[in-house]
């Protein structure tokens, strides 16, 4: 088990460290693209979209978020309750925004919890059969597993650079699958087969 999660480790900071080597006007003309891409996402008016706040060297999703505002769609960012536990509170236009640790900010406490029909997935690496590694605390893994819990399945689309695409991410039986992910080449459809 060690072995497998070193294997993560070190995948995890090849492909943050790719990432982080990116030119910062690079990052913004290609989050842009991303949000252009992501006109591909289908959603109907009124569904319920998970973003998350950028930190570091994470594409800005802020541009597709509010591209799919505009197309109806109702937004969200996560906010972490006790340590462990990710809600998604719901984010409008004008309201305050607190300080969520980690460098991110979302949705007072005041703020309406909903539940995402559609999650963009921040991920530091990802594969071509929607394994995803993140960033080692499991916090979406637990929240995606309390919504399907509670019967709900919302769409996974993992949001990335193409650099942090890896060969094999390592799989566990309880990890989470992606759907697509999306990335400044586009949206791509993942699957189990490959």
């Amino acid at each position: 088990m060690s072995s497998l999660v070193e294997l993560k480790k070190s995948l995890r900071a090849e492909a943050l460290g790719r990432r982080d080597g990116l030119d910062p006007q690079w990052r913004i003309e290609a989050s842009l693209r991303i949000a252009e891409a992501g006109a591909a996402l289908e959603i109907a008016p009124g569904e319920t979209v998970s973003g998350f706040w950028p930190i570091r060297s994470e594409v800005d999703v802020r541009p597709l978020m509010f591209s799919l505002a505009e197309r109806g769609a109702r937004l969200a960012l996560p906010a972490i309750l006790d340590g462990e536990t990710i809600v998604f509170r719901e984010l409008v236009r004008g309201a305050p925004l607190v300080d969520m640790g980690f460098g991110t900010a979302g949705p007072g406490p005041d703020a309406t919890v909903l539940e995402p029909d559609l999650m963009l997935v921040p991920l530091a690496a990802f594969d071509m059969r929607g394994h995803r590694i993140g960033y080692g605390g499991g916090y979406y893994d637990r929240a995606i597993d309390r919504l399907r819990a509670a019967g709900r399945a919302p769409r996974l689309v993992g949001v990335a650079f193409d650099c942090q695409q890896v060969e094999r991410v390592p799989d566990e039986p309880h990890d989470i699958v992606l759907s697509q992910v999306l990335t400044e080449s586009g949206l791509r459809t993942l699957g189990h087969g490959l």
